[in-house]
């Protein structure tokens, strides 16, 4: 199993609107935009923790001991790999011209393979001797992301908005709905 990628930059924007929330909301544009746009933010890394997915286009870097026989390129939906490099045997950093490999961006997650007739090389034995840098998510723009995801992340930023002096008292109404809307989306590990 492959560990996790991490941000290797901010998604382009959010998958909601300020406007979009604040109507939601029923509040008017103003003081409180500050908050609720940080809202908005922390919504979004939760959706995208509790399904394991990228929602707005991010870049991602993923680092690796070694090559597997395929590289599992988590937090889909992937977009595009924009590198794969490795330390070679003697030290050196390469960088795998594109045609070396494939991705399958039709799996949840996407895959990397070595090209027919082709072979992962040979790396120094060290920690993160393969480095793959990639894109995820569904697009650049707020309705590129399925609706049920962004209604889940209002229905986040509704409660967290209403019960911001509150955080550890339990939700007033079970938030199962809520997150059913998450599950056709849930990326299910072995």
């Amino acid at each position: 199993m492959n560990p996790f990628p991490r941000r290797a930059g901010q998604p382009v924007a959010e998958p909601l609107t300020l406007p979009e929330v604040l109507t939601h909301l029923r509040e008017d544009a103003g003081v409180q935009d500050a908050y609720i746009t940080a809202l908005i933010s922390v919504a979004r890394e939760a959706c995208e923790d509790r399904t394991e997915r990228t929602l707005i286009e991010t870049p991602l870097l993923l680092t690796l001991d070694g090559f597997p026989d395929v590289i599992e390129l988590r937090r889909p939906p992937v977009l595009s790999v924009q590198s794969v490099s490795y330390i070679d045997p003697a030290g050196v950093q390469q960088t795998l011209d594109p045609t070396d490999y494939l991705l399958d961006r039709v799996s949840e997650p996407g895959y990397l393979v070595p090209a027919p007739g082709k072979a992962w090389p040979e790396t120094q034995d060290r920690i993160n001797a393969v480095t793959v840098t990639y894109t995820a998510g569904y697009g650049n723009e707020a309705s590129d992301v399925p609706r049920p995801l962004r209604q889940w992340m209002l229905l986040a930023i509704g409660d967290m908005y209403a019960m911001r002096n509150a955080s550890s008292e339990k939700p007033r109404v079970p938030n199962e709905f809520a997150d059913a809307l998450l599950s056709p989306y849930r990326i299910w590990g072995v």
